[in-house]
């Protein structure tokens, strides 16, 4: 068991990071099947979902538009500085981040991604 400083971590090195360096994700800890992570980015990010668990996401600094797609239709929300959004286990999501954002997430089990314009829904 150990205390985690979010801050100190930005200036250690990223476990990954974009080739433009638009975005950079450190993991700060295990937790279940998956884990603890912050990042910092803007733009926007490709479609993914969790299938093993929902995902938490706290935004630190900024502000992020959070799709995520239903059975009936995509649906986005706003989500600023202090506030908290769940993913709901499988479900396709991205985020666009209009200007620089800093997120802490929970993100349990593995990540898929997709470049498709609407996931499961193109034929």
């Amino acid at each position: 068991m150990e205390a985690h400083d979010v801050l100190a971590a930005l200036d250690g090195h990223p476990i990954w990071m974009t080739e433009d360096g638009t975005a950079s994700f450190w993991r700060l800890a295990s937790f279940n099947k998956g884990m603890v992570w912050v990042g910092r980015y803007s733009g926007e990010s490709p479609w993914e979902r969790h299938p093993d668990g929902d995902e938490f996401l706290y935004i630190v600094e900024g502000e992020v538009e959070v799709v995520v797609l239903t059975d009936e239709r995509p649906v986005q929300t706003t989500v600023r500085a202090g506030s908290i959004f769940v993913v709901p286990r499988g479900r396709w999501h991205r985020q666009l981040a209009r200007a620089a954002v800093m997120q802490l997430g929970v993100t349990t089990g593995r990540v898929e991604h997709s470049t498709a314009e609407y996931p499961g829904r193109d034929s």
